[in-house]
């Protein structure tokens, strides 16, 4: 069953833009958006969050939790996504790498 996939890129490499628009339409630049199945977004994720460099990349699409959907994390950014007893929340991360109290 095709679902909703979105996925943002942060200074990627050009071959992961290139990739991701063959299965997504890019509305703007590094936000891609479209509708594939779970393989295909599996096997899409897997090439952008290995090939991101120093970029970064995050992936949005449903899944059977009390959200309804998944963030998943490539690269090196300020936000990191944390779970809280099953509740994935965003953490902003200081400048020496954890998070301010």
């Amino acid at each position: 069953m095709p679902n909703m996939v979105v996925i943002s890129t942060t200074a990627v490499p050009d071959h992961v833009r290139g990739a991701i628009s063959r299965w997504l339409i890019e509305p703007a630049p590094g936000f891609y958006v479209g509708t594939v199945s779970a393989k295909v977004r599996d096997m899409l994720w897997d090439a952008v969050s290995a090939s991101v460099g120093e970029g970064a990349a995050v992936c949005v699409h449903p899944a059977e939790n009390e959200q309804r959907y998944v963030i998943k994390t490539a690269g090196q950014r300020r936000r990191r996504v944390t779970d809280l007893e099953g509740l994935q929340l965003v953490a902003f991360m200081g400048e020496n790498g954890h998070v301010p109290l």
